[in-house]
C-alpha cells in the first residue's frame, strides 16, 4: 500500500505575490485581447491558482484606441447602459464609443468575462486602460505580457 498523500494546496489572499504587466493593443483582435487579460487579472496563468482567491496581477493596456474589431462588429456591435430612468436605454456602437472613449471597450469586455460577484469587483481594480502609449505605472516596473 502506498503511504505517500498528496494534499490540494490553496492559495491565501495574504501569500499572493502580484506582478505588473503592460499589455499593447496595437492591432490586437478584441475578444482574444479580452480573455487574454481577462485571465491574467484571476491568476489563471499560475500555478498557483485558486478559483475562489484572488491570485492575479496587474494589467496595464496601452494603445486602447488602436485595437481591432473583426469584420463588421465595429459598426454592428452595440453597447447598452440604462440611466435608470423610464426609456433610458440608451445604445451606442462600437465605432463611436471607440472615438468617444476608448478605455470604456476594453474595459466593458474584460469585465464581462470575469466573475459577476464580488470577486470580479476587485479583479477589475487591478485593470489601469489608457488610450496613448503613456501610463503613469512606470514605478511598478511593469513587464511586457506576451500572449
Amino acid at each position: 500500500m502506498n503511504t505517500r498523500s498528496y494534499k490540494t494546496v490553496s492559495a491565501k489572499k495574504e501569500e499572493v505575490v502580484r506582478s505588473w504587466y503592460v499589455v499593447d493593443a496595437t492591432n490586437q483582435t478584441a475578444g482574444r485581447l479580452f480573455s487574454r487579460i481577462a485571465a491574467v487579472l484571476r491568476g489563471k496563468h499560475k500555478p498557483d491558482f485558486t478559483p475562489h482567491v484572488d491570485t492575479g496581477d496587474n494589467v496595464i493596456v496601452v494603445n486602447a484606441d488602436k485595437i481591432r474589431f473583426t469584420g463588421k462588429k465595429l459598426d454592428q456591435k452595440e453597447f447598452l447602459r440604462y440611466t435608470g430612468y423610464p426609456g433610458g436605454l440608451k445604445r451606442e456602437t462600437a465605432r463611436h464609443l471607440l472615438d468617444r472613449k476608448p478605455e470604456a471597450v476594453i474595459e466593458i469586455g474584460v469585465r464581462g468575462m470575469l466573475p459577476k460577484t464580488k470577486l470580479g469587483n476587485a479583479m477589475i481594480k487591478k485593470l489601469f486602460v489608457y488610450g496613448t502609449e503613456e501610463h503613469p505605472h512606470q514605478a511598478q516596473k511593469p513587464q511586457p505580457f506576451n500572449f
